[in-house]
């Protein structure tokens, strides 16, 4: 990586022997590393410390992400609402935010990232339902292109989610402050 980030700074037209670029490749280098950590995370063994208890709904609500764009590595970035309903048990709350990571720390489709965060729970879990929703600012739609900002906003409703009356529940416990 730190050879390719010198070739793509010669390419450009750039110094890799300046002052400002001499620590450059390293740290480009130790950046993808850790962007990219999600490759080296197990969904399974994330989700596999459960307690006894069955509960109602449970939400995690704004987890923060970013990801880059599988098309242009550029970023995007944004929230992650998780809902589910237990059948058996539940999981550590803070297991939700480390599976957004295990998925968003790779080169990421947004749309993908929404499927394979449910589908993990699902699988894990075996939950009555599951409900994923992502909001996303792209970078690569912003700097690029139309160059325009959006909120991308996708979604997965599995289970009971996709009876109307839990998914307005769920839909109600995100716009409620917290």
């Amino acid at each position: 990586m730190r050879a390719l980030t010198r070739e793509f700074l010669e390419v450009m037209g750039e110094d890799p022997k300046r002052e400002g670029l001499l620590d450059t490749p390293r740290r480009v280098a130790d950046m993808y590393e850790e962007l990219t950590e999600g490759y080296s995370m197990n969904p399974k063994e994330l989700l596999s410390r459960e307690w006894n208890e069955v509960t109602g709904m449970v939400i995690a609500k704004e987890i923060d992400f970013f990801s880059l764009c599988e098309h242009h590595l550029l970023p995007f970035y944004g929230k992650v609402h998780i809902g589910y309903i237990p059948s058996r048990a539940v999981v550590g709350l803070s297991k939700l935010a480390r599976l957004v990571d295990c998925f968003s720390k790779r080169l990421q489709l947004q749309e993908r990232m929404t499927k394979q965060i449910a589908d993990a729970l699902n699988e894990n879990l075996h939950p009555y339902g599951v409900a994923v929703v992502v909001q996303a600012r792209h970078l690569c739609m912003q700097m690029r292109g139309v160059k325009s900002a959006a909120d991308i906003v996708t979604s997965e409703l599995r289970g009971q989610f996709e009876k109307s009356e839990t998914r307005n529940e769920f839909f109600d416990m995100l716009r409620k402050p917290v």
